[in-house]
């Protein structure tokens, strides 16, 4: 069957189609994707204000046509942490669900976590072992641990990329004293839940996905996403630690004629390098493989495992 999987992340809202049955691997048929970056559109409230509805819901029209003339038989829609946390978040979800009939069910961080842990576990196998998946949005950080298909210790943190930057980093380059005390900050939230983990024992194989992961890879010299999708990626902490500095001195603008680093996302790549190489240090992290499939495949993988379920319904 053909189905869509529509994400709304605090970043990007994201369709993807996928001819899938089950038992064989998702095969990408088309994607449509537009930078709102709904993480920056909070007022100080915290509300999605009507400007930004008014997007969402332009967005997520346009999204769910795409997903028509793709001829998709089912679509998954789902929200992450913008809308997650949103003071209005009953509003949006109203909007939406008037305007372009889609009912967004929203993610837990927790959810997140566990469904990017399934699409990493699917990727690598059971021969990686007990994996650690770290994954970067714009709005939250997810970590999750385990042997299984189930993660044994799963937890989001407040620290995406797109929430930091605009709350923290106001000035472009950055004020150093602004990135010192983001790093502070990164690494107390982060320092926190490093417990919770350390009982399980150290992970056979650690692994990041995300956006934000991608780039900072390429940027330390990985190959780039059209060399094809099989070819292992890796970032170690030595070549972050590197970069953080130099990323820490850029504007966005320099930023963004890095290789592998888009203009939309540049000017939050600071922010998300200081937590990954949080994560990496407190967790004693020395390098780690980029995964191609992240929450998008998870969900989809887990709606695959659940077939006779109606369709337009996310399993729990």
């Amino acid at each position: 069957m053909r189905l869509g999987v529509l994400d709304v992340g605090s970043n990007t809202i994201h369709l993807l189609v996928v001819d899938a049955h089950p038992g064989a691997r998702p095969l990408p048929a088309h994607s449509h994707k537009v930078e709102l970056r709904l993480a920056e559109l909070l007022d100080p409230a915290g509300a999605i204000g009507p400007e930004g509805i008014d997007k969402l819901a332009g967005v997520i029209a346009g999204a769910v046509q795409a997903a028509e003339d793709k001829g998709c038989e089912d679509v998954l829609p789902f929200a992450t942490s913008a809308v997650r946390e949103a003071t209005n978040a009953d509003e949006v979800l109203a909007r939406v669900r008037e305007e372009t009939g889609i009912d967004l069910q929203v993610l837990s961080g927790a959810d997140e976590a566990r469904l990017t842990f399934l699409a990493v576990r699917r990727w690598f196998g059971w021969s990686a072992g007990k994996l650690l998946v770290l994954d970067i949005g714009g709005g939250s950080l997810e970590i999750a641990y385990g042997i299984d298909e189930e993660p044994d210790c799963a937890v989001s943190l407040p620290l995406g990329a797109g929430r930091l930057t605009a709350g923290w980093l106001p000035g472009d380059p950055p004020d150093p004293a602004d990135v010192r005390a983001l790093r502070r900050h990164v690494r107390a939230q982060i320092a926190r839940s490093v417990g919770e983990f350390s009982r399980f024992g150290a992970p056979d194989h650690v692994v990041a996905t995300s956006k934000t992961f991608k780039q900072l890879a390429r940027i330390a010299g990985a190959a780039r996403s059209a060399e094809g999708l099989y070819v292992q990626r890796e970032l170690s902490r030595k070549s972050l630690e590197e970069w953080v500095p130099r990323l820490a001195a850029m504007s966005a603008a320099e930023r963004a004629g890095l290789p592998g680093v888009s203009e939309g996302r540049a000017g939050q790549l600071l922010a998300g390098a200081l937590v990954a190489e949080g994560a990496m240090d407190l967790f004693g992290v020395d390098e780690l493989e980029i995964c191609p499939w992240a929450l998008r495949e998870g969900v989809i993988l887990r709606r695959l495992d659940h077939m006779p379920e109606g369709p337009g319904t996310l399993p729990a």
